[in-house]
């Protein structure tokens, strides 16, 4: 058996008065994953464990079997095994954002989703110019990380999406007494002295973009442990993504990292380019982990009309092809990692659709949060959707 699974990031919502009380997943217009659902057998996934903040790092070390209350230890060292960073034993590495401040608020957690040229350009204008206290290390579009050397002290960090608007001041790494919490804070915010007044920000600014004028450190953590997926589920695995996060655990369980040239984790991401590097990877690869974040990325901008178009653009430009070069021996995963509902522009915990097309069916005739209730899974957790897909 192949087996593929399709992550819509973020695809799951709560109804819409702008969509006459439908989900963006009931209003778009999806015939390939209604196909899926109607040829394959349905339920609900929580992939968030009680008590664990809700996020993508989390969910979806949950879709790929790996228990987060084991494995989990921080969404920034993921990050940086996708981009060549090797953490040592007492090394902590932190997701740092590119973000926009305004007055004091955190106006925008992506800075108009800089791009990946100029963010460079402002993460060696830092490593040059603030203290000396850890090292900066350019990613993909806002995506940076940083990285602390020989510490093991516990701090507490918030995602900058999660406090759109909020006071910087309010969110700053915590307890404020903490003497590394303290240095990073004032990074933080000495961040912004050297980068509002930077050529690039000033070009930005003048061509009616946000600047990226402040950096955010978040999602902290060392390096984890993960088994081998090949040892655990004796599958050869890849992944198929834009995405660092993803990347990351990919790289960690030892799995192949596929990159699809165009692919950006953006709106304008090469779908299709992602669909042919997944049906290719099929002839080396047993599992393929194929993650898209665009949906996500309109569900924190909070815009409906574009969250309706990433949803159908995966649907008939991804899902679609890859239905039509489908074998018989392969079995299709679809879901979403975790909703992101508009209404919020933030993640939540709520149990998000799946579905799993095998040899076998239930009475599901359509995909999205209402009608995979009464299916044939009904109610699964965490890694009972990977022990699902591979009894499938």
């Amino acid at each position: 058996m192949k087996y593929i699974v399709i992550v819509g990031d973020g695809m799951a919502d709560y109804p819409l008065r702008e969509l006459n009380g439908k989900t963006p997943l009931q209003a778009a217009n999806t015939p390939n994953m209604d196909h899926i659902a109607k040829r394959g057998k349905c339920g609900t996934l929580s992939t968030v464990p009680q008590g664990m903040k809700v996020g993508s790092d989390i969910a979806n070390l949950s879709i790929m079997g790996y228990d987060p209350q084991k494995y989990y230890t921080g969404r920034g060292p993921l990050e940086a095994a996708s981009i060549g960073v090797t953490l040592g034993e007492n090394d902590m590495a932190f997701r740092c954002n590119i973000i926009t401040e305004e007055n004091g608020n955190i106006k925008d957690y992506c800075a108009d989703h800089i791009s990946s040229e100029q963010a460079e350009v402002l993460i060696e204008e830092l490593n040059r110019t603030l203290p000396n206290i850890g090292e900066f290390f350019p990613g993909v579009s806002y995506r940076q990380l940083f990285v602390l050397r020989n510490t093991t002290q516990k701090i507490v960090s918030t995602p900058p999406h999660d406090v759109i608007n909020g006071r910087i001041k309010d969110h700053l790494l915590k307890p404020l007494d903490n003497p590394m919490a303290a240095d990073l804070n004032d990074l933080i915010l000495r961040s912004n002295k050297v980068l509002s007044k930077h050529n690039v920000n000033l070009e930005r600014i003048k061509n009616g973009l946000n600047p990226g004028n402040m950096i955010w450190l978040w999602g902290q953590g060392p390096r984890p442990n993960l088994e081998p997926f090949q040892e655990k589920y004796d599958l050869r695995g890849s992944v198929v993504t834009a995405v660092d996060l993803i990347k990351g655990i990919g790289y960690y369980a030892g799995m192949k990292i596929i990159n699809v040239d165009g692919a950006t984790g953006y709106y304008d991401t090469n779908y299709e380019g992602k669909a042919k590097a997944t049906v290719k990877a099929l002839e080396e690869s047993d599992y393929i982990y194929v993650h898209v974040e665009s949906i996500d990325e309109a569900s924190h901008a909070g815009d409906i009309d574009m969250k309706l178009k990433t949803i159908e653009d995966l649907d008939k430009r991804l899902i679609g092809r890859i239905i039509d070069a489908k074998e018989e021996d392969w079995i299709i995963g679809l879901l979403t990692d975790h909703a992101t509902p508009i209404s919020t522009r933030t993640h939540s915990s709520d149990p998000v659709p799946f579905a799993i097309w095998g040899e076998e069916h239930d009475d599901t005739k359509t995909f999205n949060e209402v009608s995979v209730k009464n299916g044939f899974y009904k109610s699964l957790v965490g890694d009972e959707f990977m022990k699902s897909l591979l009894d499938t």
